[in-house]
């Protein structure tokens, strides 16, 4: 027995020092605190700390009279962390200009000079003890084109506003002194016609490690399933930074998600020449392996080590799932050889209160949102998006489809591609890669099928166990992208995809942009002077559809492998049918909010075997009294029977993939439908309310993390004096946080809306919309409970604890 708690303490110590050790070799450090920001200025050097005027590439470090040199003194600028969105709190501007139009009316791009260039700045010391590491800053994402300096030092220039990029910083760091990272970023030019926002909108890192080291995307992973056991195939590049050749060994393992190793390979041993990277490739086999599906996401754990002699140098971790698909031209989408009808959106990357800059916890919250209302796939339109919303599918469940910016092959935007791929291709969710977005100059043309061509080649070369798509706005046309294009992606143009696929039988078809109804949460009549439409199924831009009108085709129909509806969200920017007051689009089943329209129930019934029984709209209309009012229900029932007040207004058969509807004189009361689903009784109502009364705060939940980072989502409604919820209220809503926490940012889903997504500390408010806002608030890092308290003149007040915790 004294033996064993004796091999038991060595085996501890031994775990220690191994942790010690690599801790020692490798770390990654956040990078989002403590920085200073000043906003420069486009056309005027003075105001722009010299940029122009000074020459700051003449000669390495020399930077004077700049805010690039370290010695700038930046103590006036403003203190931030990240992520970071300077656009998201600067006012609207009624703009003739479609490109600020379509970015939301926010004075950014090359009409506003003074706000469309942003200085940071951040100070830091390195470990003595780390003389001799290799340095990587690494940005995860930077709108847009950004030029980074160390120490005075220039480093390098990402152009592109999505795709992050690393930099060694090796050579220019000081051990004895503090270290100066400066970024300036140059929003004045556009990517997209869509709100960007501007600034060092993601994560920033700081990796420490040895000369010989596995690169930030160095760790490819992929597996085979084969009958219940799967091979797993390991690609580890190793590169060497020291100045002589250098000796070393690869070896990996996998364990299971909760860590237990199963499986493990033998040491190979590289020999590098300076500056050399090489590949190391190994196999492992997963027996009785646990596929990754949409209901149960296992994740797998892969850890490729580095070793010089008996010490670790570098490990490197990445999860990945194990599975299968299949994309049949007949027959549709397989996943793990189980049939499953692509029920996809589109979205862009803001939310309400926030802009682009996002705390994590806010990707799982609207992948949360859009998989309970029966989504299984997600279109990261029309870029590269965060790699926390790619963590968030790999941990929940949701499919995605990956996209590059352009259909370009120059050097630029093949390295942007690049970039791409070997940053996801290890997340399980990545089903399927698309190399562009309607590109109507070359779409159909020799030259776009060119570059295609070559961007198909390089995906495959990449990562060979996928394949592409393109997103064409085209009917039934064959040339150009759509000639080599192994999966035909169809922007609307539903109508043409029947004859497509008589034409072309063995290409897999794909709705990669569908639907498009505008709606405007709980507004029932077209306002031109407010910007709104109707909150149903009935406005669709010409070159789009309803809902119906697309997903009947793509249900009924096998060939159809399912298709992605713009959009899951509503987004800031592309106003439509309206312009100015409109500043966000009306395209999104749930508004940026993330509260449910009524089509929210229309995708609902039919993307999941849910009981659904959805009556709409709200029953609060005292100038309509003896007015018919247009009841729409949505419903996977087989039929529906609707009371007014106890009497009944008949019953209806539901036609599949539809909805039903009744035209009801209006009298204040109780509206209730009545449905059966296999002989299952469902029962919902709606009933006219009383004034609001107090305000209700819910919390998406009570627990959170006391690390500085994580975020919580709150959201505002009202009741009258009988409780019932009222659904037209618009109140004036003010809130104050007691607690280590912070509020940073408001929201209501008003397409309209004017007020400010960014208050003053202390002066925090927003207005209801159609009964309801909502409040984001972030960790401190001191645990202990948080109090948020909302106030509206008249009524009673509204409040919630939410628990901090280390």
């Amino acid at each position: 027995m004294l033996l064993k708690n004796n091999m038991m303490d060595i085996k501890s110590i031994l775990v220690l020092l191994f942790c010690f050790s690599l801790a020692n070799a490798q770390k990654k450090i956040n990078f989002d605190e403590g920085w200073k920001f000043h906003f420069g200025h486009a056309a005027n050097p003075d105001k722009d700390f010299n940029y122009s005027t000074a020459t700051i590439y003449s000669k390495s470090g020399g930077a004077a009279k700049t805010a690039i040199d370290a010695k700038f003194v930046d103590t006036t600028w403003t203190n931030i962390n990240l992520p970071h969105d300077w656009a998201v709190g600067l006012p609207f501007e009624n703009s003739p200009s479609f490109d600020v139009e379509s970015h939301g009316y926010k004075p950014v791009g090359g009409l506003y000079p003074q706000t469309s260039i942003g200085w940071y700045r951040k100070h830091f010391n390195v470990d003595k003890t780390d003389t001799g590491k290799r340095f990587e800053i690494q940005f995860d994402g930077i709108f847009r084109n950004a030029t980074i300096w160390v120490n005075g030092f220039f480093v390098g220039n990402n152009f592109s506003g999505y795709v992050g990029k690393s930099y060694d910083i090796t050579d220019y760091l000081l051990f004895d002194k503090e270290n100066v990272l400066v970024v300036r970023v140059d929003a004045t030019q556009y990517e997209g016609w869509f709100y960007e926002g501007a600034g060092i909108y993601r994560h920033v890192w700081l990796n420490t490690t040895n000369k010989v080291y596995i690169p930030e995307d160095g760790l490819f992973v992929h597996a085979a399933v084969n009958g219940k056991n799967a091979e797993v195939i390991i690609e580890t590049e190793v590169g060497n930074k020291n100045f002589n050749s250098s000796n070393c060994s690869v070896y990996s393992y996998i364990t299971d998600r909760n860590g237990k190793q199963i499986a493990k390979t033998s040491e190979q041993n590289l020999s590098l020449a300076v500056n050399q990277k090489q590949t190391v490739k190994q196999k492992l086999s997963i027996s009785n392996a646990q596929l990754w599906s949409l209901e149960d996401p296992y994740l797998y754990k892969v850890i490729a080590v580095v070793k010089q002699g008996n010490q670790i140098i570098h490990t490197k971790k990445e999860r990945f799932g194990v599975k299968t698909v299949r994309f049949d031209a007949n027959q549709g989408f397989f996943l793990n050889g189980k049939h499953i009808k692509i029920q996809g959106t589109n979205n862009h990357q803001d939310h309400a209160g926030l802009g682009s800059a996002l705390p994590d916890y806010l990707q799982y919250y609207r992948i949360r949102l859009l998989k309970g209302m029966g989504s299984n796939a997600y279109r990261a339109s029309h870029n590269a998006p965060t790699p926390e919303l790619l963590d968030a599918c790999d941990s929940l469940g949701m499919l995605v489809l990956d996209e590059q910016r352009l259909l370009n092959s120059s050097p630029e935007y093949m390295d942007q591609f690049e970039r791409l791929i070997r940053r996801d291709r290890n997340h399980a969710s990545v089903f399927l890669w698309s190399i562009g977005n309607e590109e109507g100059w070359i779409q159909k043309t020799e030259t776009g099928k060119k570059i295609a061509q070559t961007l198909l080649a390089k995906q495959k070369e990449l990562d060979p166990t996928r394949t592409s798509t393109y997103a064409a706005d085209m009917g039934n046309e064959f040339n150009g992208v759509n000639e080599v294009i192994p999966i035909r992606g169809f922007n609307y143009r539903q109508f043409g995809v029947a004859d497509y696929h008589r034409d072309h039988p063995s290409q897999p078809l794909l709705g990669t942009e569908m639907g498009s109804t505008v709606t405007t949460r709980g507004i029932y009549e077209k306002d031109p002077i407010r910007a709104d439409v109707p909150d149903q199924d009935i406005t669709a831009p010409w070159w789009a559809s309803k809902a119906e009108d697309w997903w009947k085709l793509a249900a009924e129909n096998k060939y159809w492998l399912g298709g992605f509806v713009w959009t899951g969200f509503d987004y800031r920017g592309e106003p439509t049918p309206y312009k100015w007051p409109n500043i966000s689009s009306h395209f999104g089943i749930m508004d940026v909010c993330g509260f449910p329209k009524n089509i929210y129930y229309y995708y609902k019934s039919w993307w999941t075997n849910e009981d659904v029984l959805h009556i709409s709209p709200h029953w609060n209309w005292p100038e309509k009294v003896g007015k018919p009012i247009d009841v729409w229900v949505n419903t996977n029932a087989d039929d529906v029977e609707l009371f007014l007040n106890g009497k009944s207004l008949g019953k209806k058969q539901m036609p599949r993939n539809s909805h039903l509807q009744w035209e009801v004189i209006y009298e204040p009361g109780t509206l209730e439908a009545i449905a059966y689903k296999n002989g299952k009784k469902l029962s919902t109502k709606i009933e006219t309310t009383g004034q609001a009364s107090k305000v209700v705060l819910s919390p998406d939940r009570t627990t959170i993390t006391a690390n500085g980072k994580d975020a919580d989502v709150i959201n505002v409604s009202f009741v009258d004096a009988a409780g019932k919820e009222v659904p037209d209220a618009n109140n004036m809503v003010y809130f104050t946080i007691s607690g280590d926490a912070k509020i940073i940012g408001v929201g209501n889903g008003d397409p309209s809306s004017h007020e400010p997504d960014k208050c003053v500390d202390g002066a925090w408010q927003r207005s209801a919309f159609s009964g309801k806002c909502q409040v984001i608030i972030q960790a401190g890092k001191t645990s202990g409970s948080i109090k948020l308290e909302a106030k509206s003149n008249g009524l009673i007040s509204g409040s919630t604890i939410i628990q901090s915790k280390q």
